[in-house]
């Protein structure tokens, strides 16, 4: 077994290192707080929970160890937050797992209109710490038009995690949490001030805003999209980041109008001259190589994908779609690609199973030509 096979990410975001951290925070904040009982309660039967049950019971844990009045405790938390993440990043700061329990203790507790209040003050100065985009949803679906209205403000908020948290807890389909009962269009408004933010943390997540609503309302994300680009609100090369990445999902299925928007024709001009693999008999942990050779009948601007049809425990298959690039072609020209995929042993988001499987060249959205090989499986 490999030291990533080895890995527990639950274990790495949840242990007693950690929970002694939270522990002393809250007791540097209110002198009565029983820190080292906080600690055992936690503890106890942390080591056979899964992650987000640990997240469930550390704020339970909370619950016999902060003050019945809601307020008084709320406030006992937003004083044992440490600083907030680093102002001066842009990126990949998502903050501290230990303190996702509380924003379930706020959710648990403060989900009432008489609360309100103060628990989204005090989700928002969580939030400077670890993104409360899970929490923040309860509070949608219970009043929706309140919450988004202080999410409006939020999204004009000098923090960049805070301007975060107004896309990605508003998302149709973020993961790991619940689906929102509100239109997943309702929302776009927030999207519209967002979208030309200077931060890429915030577009980011604009973009795989845009993305989810995509998979419903592809005609909506491309008015949205041109409605931004006629405002030029937002820096030309970030547009076009933001572009990209919210509609990968629509070039993926080579949707037509999609690719129009990206500036790729549905019906290149071109004449696939080579498609070979390496080899057509595999077994997991081999690599999948193959090379390609596209000549074009005129200038062209082409999205080469490869798709992967692969087999499933019944024996059907289902196709995988996979970047390989983005490039321009002159008339005449002919460019060469190569690639080598893994087919790995013991991925996380599919199981190998052995028969014919077969790869497929995709180019602006249209299938070009297929190669079929055969996993074995010892």
């Amino acid at each position: 077994m490999t030291d990533k096979e080895k890995f527990s990410l639950k274990d790495h975001l949840f242990n007693r290192q950690r929970v002694v951290y939270l522990s002393r925070l809250f007791a540097d904040a209110e002198s009565t707080f029983d820190a080292d009982g906080f600690t055992r309660e936690c503890m106890r039967g942390l080591k056979q929970l899964e992650l987000k049950q640990r997240i469930v019971h550390i704020a339970q844990a909370l619950e016999s160890h902060l003050p019945d009045d809601y307020p008084a405790a709320a406030r006992i938390i937003r004083n044992a937050l440490p600083p907030p993440l680093d102002p001066s990043r842009t990126d990949d700061d998502f903050g501290d797992f230990i303190f996702a329990p509380l924003g379930e203790y706020v959710v648990r507790n403060g989900c009432t209109a008489t609360h309100f209040g103060e628990s989204l003050r005090t989700l928002r100065e969580i939030t400077m710490r670890f993104s409360m985009e899970d929490a923040i949803r309860a509070f949608i679906d219970a009043f929706p038009d309140v919450t988004l209205s202080e999410l409006k403000t939020w999204s004009t908020d000098s923090n960049y995690h805070v301007r975060r948290l107004v896309s990605e807890g508003t998302r149709p389909k973020l993961p790991w949490s619940r689906r929102l009962t509100i239109d997943p269009t309702q929302p776009i408004p927030l999207l519209d001030t967002l979208h030309s933010d200077p931060t890429r943390y915030v577009t980011r997540s604009v973009a795989n805003h845009l993305n989810d609503i995509s998979k419903d309302h592809p005609e909506l994300v491309l008015k949205t999209l041109r409605r931004w680009k006629a405002a030029k609100r937002q820096d030309a090369d970030e547009l076009d980041w933001i572009n990209r990445h919210a509609l990968r999902t629509l070039v993926k299925k080579g949707h037509a109008p999609t690719l129009t928007f990206l500036g790729y024709r549905s019906d290149p001009k071109i004449q696939i001259t080579h498609f070979q693999l390496s080899k057509k008999e595999l077994r997991p942990g081999d690599q999948l190589e193959f090379e390609v050779e596209i000549q074009a009948e005129r200038n062209e601007r082409l999205l080469v994908d490869y798709v992967i049809d692969f087999v499933k425990a019944n024996g059907t298959t289902a196709p995988k779609v996979h970047k390989l690039k983005s490039l321009e072609i002159a008339k005449g020209k002919t460019a060469r690609l190569k690639k080598r995929h893994r087919l790995h042993a013991n991925a996380t988001t599919y199981t190998l199973y052995p028969g014919r499987h077969a790869i497929s060249l995709q180019i602006n959205g249209r299938i070009q030509a297929t190669q079929p090989f055969d996993l074995f499986i010892d």
